[in-house]
């Protein structure tokens, strides 16, 4: 198991990454929710990583990665990925990708199909206007002092409310990871989702895509998975009974979904 690795893009950011699994299998990669980082996967690696090489990586503005100043685009968010995969050689892999790892994902099978096999898009929407909503929730955030407020609000975002009363390690440790996320890489993420609209040019993805969704989620509501199956041809569609993190919150049932899938001859 390899430790995590940094990468430069070409605008100078910092990726940080790691990869998982035998590097003789096909690699597949998995991008992480906004708020959290690569280790929002962990519990998927022993079953992924027996069939995949897993690389992981923390979006810009998050995690291990640097915080470049200023609003994040989506096509940035985007060619962070293309440009890892450069540096490491890698011609193509599958993408799973949850909420905004789910937006980056839709961006690539617009724009650069041709490096990804197959697409699985769990618990996103390909859009999550209008702008001024953001606009005042990245005002919000980048005037709080700390942010206990933002971890509070995703927290119950993300989970039911009986986890959430339970508690334990499970939540505790995406509390951390929203203490730990600097306000200004959050509001920079948060430009992205703001500014992206895929609803019409995701239409034009052609690879085999799995679209999840989460039958309780309040982030990126169910409808909005079932819009994108509608509008990628030939895409599957499976909802959970789960809020936003459908992988943590059932997690046997997703990693046998995404195998299936990505095993399919």
């Amino acid at each position: 198991m390899q430790e995590t690795s940094i990468f430069t893009t070409g605008d100078g950011a910092r990726v940080a990454y790691r990869y998982d699994g035998d590097p003789g299998l096909p690699t597949l990669v998995l991008s992480n929710s906004i708020g959290t980082t690569l280790r929002m996967w962990d519990a998927q690696i022993p079953a992924l990583a027996r069939r995949f090489r897993v690389l992981r990586y923390d979006t810009r503005g998050h995690g291990s990665s640097s915080v470049p100043p200023g609003a994040y685009s989506l096509d940035r968010l985007g060619r962070d990925v293309l440009e890892l995969l450069d540096g490491l050689g890698i011609a193509r892999a599958h993408f799973l990708g949850l909420s905004l790892g789910g937006i980056i994902g839709q961006w690539l099978g617009v724009h650069a199909p041709e490096r990804i096999d197959r697409l699985v898009l769990s618990n996103t929407s390909a859009y999550l206007g209008p702008a001024p909503q953001w606009d005042e929730r990245i005002a919000a955030t980048l005037r709080a002092g700390d942010m206990e407020e933002t971890a509070s609000t995703f927290l119950g975002n993300w989970f039911p409310p009986a986890m959430l009363q339970a508690g334990g390690a499970t939540v505790d440790k995406f509390r951390d990871m929203l203490l730990r996320t600097d306000k200004h890489g959050l509001a920079g993420a948060f430009a992205a989702v703001r500014d992206a609209d895929l609803r019409r040019t995701i239409a034009l993805i052609p690879n085999p895509t799995l679209v999840i969704a989460g039958r309780d989620d309040t982030v990126t509501a169910a409808s909005h998975g079932e819009r994108i199956a509608a509008t990628i041809p030939g895409a599957r569609l499976l909802v959970l009974p789960a809020v936003h993190l459908s992988n943590v919150e059932l997690p046997e049932a997703f990693e046998a979904s995404v195998l299936e899938f990505l095993l399919a001859a």
